[in-house]
């Protein structure tokens, strides 16, 4: 059966489809325009290396940017080629970093149970903390000096480290300060066995770079590598597959549309298409075909990434493939123009709340930023519409789950001093009570008990009731037995799921609940259902604790967030000049990067849409008079007399 889904899919695919999944040896860039195929074409050419090649052990690698997007992937090829998906290794950047530090990081004397910080308050918390231990030292830094954590995190995005930093701070004053603090916090990072989001791309760089045996060793076990939304790579990542590729490997496929840098915030650039090309001679070929978008929403898309210089040269305008249309083609693009900000939201919702409940699900409100999606999700609210503002979370919003998460990391790490500040502030929340943190850390230094052991003490002395002392007596069987975790998380979660069934259930529990079934799973297919704890935790730190939302759930998402997704029906609100191009884009001038990155936002938006794109804007924002933006005469939906 796997051989004929696969053969089946490869029939289907057309000539230039074959030719990528078909390609051997080699570098190749496919050039991929939007609701053209890729990620069939990728996950079809991951599966046939492996189905070519079933006598064999090497691996096939693939990179792409979003958790998301990697379990899709890793699902298709298992769907493909079932017994073999485990020679795909498909992650993200960062989770396939970590994998390369657990597996190799002693060297950088990084031990295998590192922890990851991905959020700010964490990352201020050990800044602070080094701080104090180096004024206390007689540097001359102080707590104030925690100000310098935003360039700390861009001079390490650069692949710039602390003893490289003042060199490259010539036009800071402060430039010695800086590099000084910085190291301060890089050492207690060290100490405490922490990885930041930045380090690990970093970490991982100078790993392979001081040990360039590690990379030869990755070439041979992965011979074959694929780079899913490459125009999304910035510096310190390419330069990570530079260096792992070394001056022989050619067989990098990469996959990637320079109509959709949408991230150069991040330090996304057309440069590092024009590197690939350069450094690695790639064959060039493309798919234009789009088969996700009716014709006219294709032409308004060719006509207005038109007016963008910094493209592929000889690059090919956008096919329309799609032949099964759900609407007349007066109904592809519609245009709305409203009074007020206010009148806009409440029109959008109303159009939206008059459509038949089983489109909803299929029905998304993009915008430039945030603050315009909170006005539509309440008036869609107000009208009885399910719908959700779709963001990253980095944490569980429940106590419970926080709780949770902080036991599994005080097993694994029993000195994390700020773990364990989580662990009792999230009970105390649970349990009504007021356990001291500052308390337990003094007891437990002076006893020499580890801070867990201590914590649970302290409150068995307090807590009484049934429901609280079954919780530390679970909590208490994970401090005395790690290895017996799965069966307490298992008896933790049916605890949880039992409170809900009241007559108010608790959402953020509810959510949270949702959300770590469907991370679980996740984790299991990506890693394997038997990875250790550590490992787990590490993933873990890198997925959003956002759960899918409900069947029937209309999405408000900003530009950015929507970027890989598709939707049957897209309003795309706030189309005014200053808003959608922005201010900031608007001030840098009409020919800048900045302005050209706001039209390829633009066209990421209405290539989203399915079926039916559905324009609006307002004569004014803020109770400021707007123009209508430039990209909709780009489009030729308006003229310069509206």
């Amino acid at each position: 059966m796997t051989d004929n889904l696969l053969d089946a899919t490869r029939i289907k695919l057309t000539e230039i489809q074959k030719r990528a999944v078909d390609w051997n040896e080699g570098a190749m860039l496919v050039l991929a325009g939007p609701g053209s195929g890729k990620t069939q074409v990728l996950t079809c050419r991951i599966a046939r290396l492996l189905d070519a090649s079933r006598e064999k052990s090497f691996r096939v690698l693939a990179l792409t940017f979003t958790n998301k997007a990697a379990d899709e992937m890793k699902e298709r090829v298992a769907g493909f080629v079932p017994g073999l998906e485990e020679r795909a290794n498909i992650g993200t950047f960062h989770s396939f970093c970590g994998q390369i530090l657990r597996q190799h990081g002693v060297h950088l004397n990084i031990k295998p149970d590192f922890a990851i910080y991905s959020q700010l308050d964490d990352r201020k918390v050990v800044l602070e903390d080094a701080l104090k231990r180096a004024a206390g030292e007689g540097q001359p830094l102080s707590v104030d000096d925690v100000r310098y954590l935003k360039i700390i995190d861009q001079l390490k995005s650069l692949l710039i480290g602390p003893e490289e930093a003042e060199s490259k701070l010539s036009r800071f004053d402060d430039k010695a300060r800086i590099a000084m603090t910085y190291k301060a916090y890089e050492n207690d990072l060290h100490q405490l066995n922490v990885l930041d989001f930045n380090s690990l791309i970093f970490e991982a760089h100078r790993l392979i770079t001081k040990f360039p045996a590690i990379a030869a060793r990755y070439r041979r076990s992965h011979p074959y590598w694929l780079l899913d939304e490459f125009q999304d790579t910035n510096d310190a990542q390419y330069r990570l597959i530079h260096a792992l590729a070394g001056d022989e490997f050619q067989n990098v496929f990469a996959v990637a549309d320079d109509d959709q840098i949408i991230y150069q915030w991040n330090g996304a650039s057309f440069r590092q298409i024009q590197r690939l090309r350069s450094d690695f001679g790639v064959e060039l070929i493309q798919l234009p075909t789009n088969y996700r978008c009716p014709p006219s929403i294709v032409e308004a898309a060719n006509k207005l990434v038109s007016y963008n210089a910094h493209r592929t040269e000889a690059k090919k305008p956008l096919q329309a493939g799609k032949t099964k249309l759900k609407f007349p083609e007066s109904e592809h693009i519609q245009l709305l123009v409203y009074g007020s900000q206010e009148e806009e939201a409440e029109g959008v919702a109303l159009m939206i709340s008059r459509r038949d409940r089983t489109e909803w699900g299929q029905t998304a409100v993009l915008a430039r930023n945030r603050s315009l999606l909170e006005k539509i999700h309440q008036a869609l609210q107000e009208k009885g519409v399910q719908a959700v503002i779709a963001q990253r979370r980095d944490d569980f919003l429940s106590p419970e789950f926080r709780w949770l998460v902080a036991c599994l990391v005080q097993t694994v790490r029993p000195l994390d001093n700020r773990n364990i500040t989580v662990l009792i502030e999230a009970f105390n929340r649970i349990a009504g009570i007021e356990v001291s943190v500052d308390q337990v850390i003094a007891d437990a230094e002076a006893t020499g008990h580890g801070y867990f052991g201590t914590w649970l003490n302290a409150a068995k002395q307090i807590i009484s009731d049934d429901k609280h002392s079954k919780l530390l007596e679970m909590a208490g069987r994970l401090a005395d037995e790690p290895f017996a975790a799965k069966k307490m998380l298992r008896d933790l979660i049916t605890e949880f799921r039992a409170t809900l069934d009241g007559d108010e259930p608790d959402r953020d529990l509810s959510q949270d609940l949702k959300a770590w079934t469907e991370i679980g799973r996740d984790i299991a297919m990506h890693v394997g259902g038997q990875a250790p704890l550590d490992q787990f935790l590490q993933e873990l730190q890198l997925r959003s604790k956002e759960p899918t939302p409900q069947p029937g759930t209309v999405t408000l998402m900003t530009v950015h967030a929507a970027k890989g997704r598709e939707f049957d029906t897209v309003h795309l609100i706030g189309m005014a000049e200053d808003i959608l191009p922005s201010y900031q884009s608007r001030q840098k001038g009409d020919s800048s990067p900045e302005m050209e990155e706001e039209r390829r936002n633009c066209f990421v938006a209405i290539t989203r849409a399915k079926e039916c794109l559905i324009i609006s804007r307002s004569q004014e924002y803020r109770g400021w008079s707007k123009q209508p933006s430039r990209f909709l005469i780009e489009m030729e939906l308006a003229d310069t007399e509206q």
